[in-house]
């Protein structure tokens, strides 16, 4: 089931998040299922990049170096580490992120307020995360 996934942070810096397509597995029922099948997809994706700049280290193009211009931030795509993703560490990770609050979901207009709340989902459902930045600093 393809989905479109914004991913937002609550910061002035970065307005708006053009949505992404995300390949999920299944049709989940509830928001566990759906965090897990997103994680899934990322975990997917980040081993297989993993992968191809192992296989083949090219050097940046005029264009992607626009581009990464443009968004603020130049990357050469190489992940730190070389370690390939668990995806069941992630899975527990990311859960653990939603119960603690440290991100937040909608569906369309709907936020999502527990794991175990049931999710309807369509092939043109918007699911948005937010994640919640912490503030660290006095109280005075």
């Amino acid at each position: 089931m393809k989905i479109m996934v914004n991913v937002k942070t609550l910061s002035k810096k970065i307005s708006s998040v053009e949505p992404v397509e995300f390949e999920i597995e299944g049709r989940p029922l509830n928001a566990r299922e759906l965090i897990c099948a997103c994680v899934d997809s990322c975990v997917k994706q980040y081993n297989a990049r993993l992968r191809r700049t192992e296989d083949s280290a090219q050097p940046l193009g005029a264009v992607q170096l626009a581009d990464m211009e443009s968004a603020g931030k130049v990357a050469f795509g190489l992940p730190f580490g070389g370690k390939t993703a668990d995806p069941a560490k992630a899975r527990e990770t990311a859960l653990l992120g939603f119960e603690d609050g440290l991100f937040r979901m909608f569906i369309d207009d709907t936020e999502i307020e527990s794991a175990e709340q049931t999710v309807m989902l369509t092939q043109n459902s918007a699911v948005t995360f937010i994640r919640l930045t912490m503030l660290a600093g006095r109280m005075w």
